[in-house]
């Protein structure tokens, strides 16, 4: 089933604390996705999803 609520992207954090927007534009299942795809390479980066009003926020830091 498609998630219609195209509001998530994927951040990303790298090593010297900067944020990045990584992709805009999905769902929620397809940003999880994503996140954990991008994770799973095991570099310094974290990368998570959330809601695109919410990008400036870090799950870890809240």
């Amino acid at each position: 089933m498609a998630d219609g609520d195209q509001s998530w992207c994927v951040m990303r954090l790298d090593d010297n604390g900067n944020r990045f927007v990584v992709r805009t534009a999905l769902g929620r299942q397809a940003a999880e996705r994503l996140a954990r795809k991008y994770q799973a390479r095991g570099h310094k980066q974290s990368y998570w999803a959330c809601r695109t009003a919410d990008a400036g926020t870090h799950p870890a830091r809240e």
